[in-house]
């Protein structure tokens, strides 16, 4: 609904996924003519335990905002007109799509960012100094109009020539590039089409139900400390 389709995962160790599509476009009335543009963003946020014994809190919050694109997920709308037959089923994605690895180099504003969607005063609420997104969508939604002052750049490998990925890093205290992965399991990727004959023999199409998919994402990120990352080591 709202031009917004929303899906929430949990996986086995206690994580909780979430992904909101945003397909929201903004109308405005110029000289008698309607101008529609789109911001076209996803939001992945991970509500990640905490390992208490080291220090944690009780969980930690991350959100990553990226562009959506034009047929990644079927639009709203159309969502809006099927209906699950077995709800309760628990249903395995027909296509898996290649592993997509994103480099989160600028950090969002939480008080800003109701601008380049409104989900991300809600999904991103316990991540507000955690909301990470990369600079070639940045530039995407600044020829949208979007405020550009919500974005900051994060510093990078060229700017601090010790910074390391946390993996590597000893120091639990030092800024490193945190690397965390997900998996979304199942998606409304595309629409199905099924075929119909009428009396005279022509044959015609008609939307049918959805495709499903899953896809996976792996995202790197400054952090000022290793112990906000403490998942990303090795073993």
């Amino acid at each position: 609904g709202a031009d917004c389709i929303g899906l929430e995962l949990r996986k086995g160790d206690g994580t909780l996924l979430s992904l909101t599509a945003d397909f929201r476009r903004d109308i405005c009335a110029q000289r008698s003519l309607q101008l529609a543009s789109s911001q076209e963003v996803k939001i992945f946020r991970a509500l990640i335990l905490g390992e208490l014994e080291r220090g944690q809190s009780q969980f930690q919050a991350l959100c990553f905002v990226t562009r959506l694109h034009r047929n990644e997920i079927i639009p709203s709308e159309s969502m809006a007109k099927l209906r699950q037959k077995n709800p309760k089923t628990v249903r395995q994605a027909e296509e898996v799509r290649g592993l997509e690895h994103l480099s989160m180099d600028v950090a969002v504003n939480f008080s800003k960012g109701a601008q380049l969607s409104p989900h991300i005063h809600n999904v991103c609420s316990e991540a507000q100094e955690a909301i990470y997104t990369r600079e070639e969508d940045v530039k995407f939604w600044l020829e949208k109009g979007v405020d550009g002052s919500m974005f900051e750049v994060l510093p990078q490998s060229a700017d601090l020539p010790d910074l390391q990925r946390c993996k590597l890093c000893s120091d639990r205290w030092k800024p490193c590039i945190c690397s965390y992965s997900l998996s979304i399991e199942w998606y409304p990727c595309m629409l199905k089409y099924c075929r119909s004959r009428d009396a005279s023999g022509k044959v015609s199409s008609y939307k049918c139900g959805i495709r499903s998919c899953q896809k996976g994402y792996t995202f790197d990120y400054y952090v000022p400390q290793k112990q906000l990352c403490l998942w990303d080591e090795e073993t």
